[in-house]
């Protein structure tokens, strides 16, 4: 299949566009473009083939899409586009859940691309997980195969949120009782979903809840020690709870895929938190997920990516896996 070729992030809020120009290279004009500003997919693909890509024709593409895909056929979730590719009018078109295409990028990430987040450096050549707290919250595994890796998507962010001590059932229990029959991991742990555990820590505590965003919340990064009078100490408190829940839902994730080549996290949410993670109460949940494998569990490297662009970098692994003796034509 010639070059050049398209990769694409679809997210429910942003559109991440690139092209591989050459074997084996990385995504190069690169835009983000705004889901919201666009008809569709077919419609965003136009606008940046034209506006940024100098109206080349790609030979193949690759798209991650945040949401459920069915071979040809696309939905987002947190947002209105649905479809086939074959309105592309792209040769070959391969879509991926979003989630998977980070997968596949695991394997190329080093060095100033992650963040140690605790456990021993991850281990080469063995089952990888990803997950992540965006606008949803996404999860993904890479497993390894003889043409090199396999990525096995889900939707293992509508699994039941993991509440483990008794303020976070009682979250749960006031979300419920606010409207909420079922609270499931997305719910929680996402972008969307810090807003709503602030609201479900306010009824806990018997508080009022204010109105705030997932950057209010998220910012700025400060400790309980460090609150003063003008600041939200249900924030913070907000912060520390979410950060706990997501330690228990990545030791579930590593536990159900056997992740002993590491546990990596993405998404937009948690660079912006990166200076809470060290002080929280992630690695203990993470580590104690299944007290009886604790020792399993304390022996997988979490990381935080912090990657410009790594869904591309994945699509375009991923066409280079499938075409590796492609040459520009």
């Amino acid at each position: 299949m010639s070059l050049p070729w398209l990769v694409a992030d679809i997210g429910g809020t942003n559109a991440r566009f690139g092209l591989v120009t050459r074997p084996g290279g990385q995504p190069e004009a690169v835009a983000v473009l705004d889901v919201s500003q666009h008809l569709g997919l077919a419609d965003a693909v136009a606008a940046y083939l034209a506006d940024y890509a100098g109206g080349v024709r790609p030979g193949a593409a690759c798209l991650a899409i945040a949401g459920p895909v069915d071979r040809d056929r696309y939905r987002l979730t947190n947002a209105g586009w649905s479809g086939s590719v074959e309105e592309l009018g792209i040769p070959l078109t391969v879509l991926l859940n979003d989630f998977e295409a980070l997968a596949i990028s695991l394997p190329h990430l080093a060095g100033d691309d992650l963040v140690p987040l605790g456990g021993p450096p991850p281990t080469a050549g063995l089952t990888k997980a990803v997950l992540g707290p965006g606008t949803g919250l996404g999860v993904a595994g890479l497993v390894p195969v003889r043409e090199g890796w396999q990525p096995v998507a889900g939707e293992g962010g509508h699994v039941a949120v993991p509440v483990v001590t008794e303020l976070e059932m009682e979250i749960v229990r006031a979300l419920r009782a606010d409207g909420l029959p079922y609270v499931d991991a997305e719910h929680l742990l996402s972008g969307t979903g810090l807003p709503r555990l602030y609201r479900g820590l306010a009824l806990a505590r018997g508080v009022a809840p204010a109105t705030r965003t997932a950057a209010q919340i998220t910012t700025p990064q400060i400790t309980a020690a460090q609150i003063t009078s003008s600041d939200d100490p249900l924030c913070v408190e907000t912060v520390e709870v979410f950060l706990a829940l997501l330690g228990g839902f990545a030791g579930g994730v590593a536990l159900t895929l056997g992740a002993r080549g590491g546990v990596y996290l993405g998404g937009g949410v948690l660079p912006r938190l990166v200076a809470r993670i060290p002080g929280s109460a992630f690695r203990a949940r993470f580590e104690t997920t299944a007290p009886a494998l604790s020792e399993y569990a304390a022996a997988i490297a979490t990381s935080l990516i912090i990657a410009e662009q790594p869904a591309l970098t994945g699509a375009a692994a991923w066409l280079a896996q499938r075409f590796p003796h492609v040459e520009r034509v």
